[in-house]
């Protein structure tokens, strides 16, 4: 049962970090809805283990961007010159690292212990939801590439990355949001988030690297393992889809599965 649950939570994490209905709304909701209680699915160390699958995810699909913004990030530093596309694109992902990082690191051990309950999920499940839907309402006229992205437009991006550190806003739904109110096109304002989520989510597995040695539990290797695995190939196609998905159609129907989630989470908690 532990495994199964392990490869539940893995294609979970993997489908809602990306996709713009909130991963942490769904791990918590997740345990909470089923009575799941194994101590070892819900530690710091399993949670550090879903989201290193996430990366994995995003690092390969998005392999060939590295490679060419790392060797841009290296070249403008030797130039000292932000004269290319992708030069100017790697130093306005590292700006808009820095509001989550910040953020993170100040607020952290308040919204692990204050936020994390389903009352706050389900409202900010809606309130997100209802500004998707006036984002992409806004969402007309010519759009801008992400090549025409500027520091201001990277920051608000940046900002709204880190209001996903409340449970139900969901990092790509923010980040998306703020792109497509700035005017650019949702397969790019999609490329954009994914590619700003790379180094906070390395960022923080990095971060909690030591907890993580520290309390992986012996003998328990194999649920780890899975959770992972099942992360990173649920991530890869969550990220595929969507830049797809997005490309010929608007975000509103993840606004209504948000609704949607939000009145379950309401009437179960009623029941309860």
């Amino acid at each position: 049962m532990q495994l199964i649950s392990a490869a539940i939570l893995g294609l979970v994490q993997g489908l809602t970090e990306f996709l713009p209905i909130s991963s942490t709304a769904h791990l918590v909701l997740f345990p909470w809805a089923f009575g799941w209680d194994d101590p070892l699915l819900s530690s710091l160390t399993f949670d550090v283990a879903l989201h290193m699958g996430t990366l994995v995810a995003v690092l390969i699909y998005f392999r060939n961007d590295w490679l060419r913004l790392i060797s841009a990030f290296f070249r403008s530093v030797r130039t000292r010159s932000l004269a290319g596309t992708d030069e100017r694109l790697v130093w306005l992902i590292l700006a808009a690292t820095l509001p989550a990082g910040v953020l993170g690191l100040m607020f952290e051990d308040y919204v692990e212990t204050t936020l994390r309950s389903p009352a706050v999920i389900a409202c900010t499940l809606a309130g997100v939801a209802v500004l998707m839907m006036l984002a992409e309402r806004a969402a007309t006229g010519e759009r801008r590439p992400i090549s025409g992205m500027t520091l201001p437009h990277a920051l608000v991006i940046g900002f709204a990355q880190a209001c996903a550190l409340i449970p139900g806003v969901s990092r790509s739904g923010a980040t998306i949001t703020a792109g497509l109110w700035q005017g650019y096109t949702r397969d790019d304002a999609a490329r954009f988030s994914f590619l700003l989520s790379t180094p906070v989510i390395a960022g923080a597995c990095v971060f909690k690297l030591d907890d993580v040695l520290a309390g992986l539990p012996a003998g328990e290797g194999a649920a780890f393992a899975v959770g992972m695995l099942c992360s990173a190939v649920s991530g890869y196609m969550a990220i595929a889809f969507l830049i797809n998905y997005l490309k010929r159609h608007p975000l509103n129907v993840f606004a209504y599965y948000r609704f949607a989630l939000a009145a379950v989470i309401l009437v179960l908690m009623a029941v309860k």
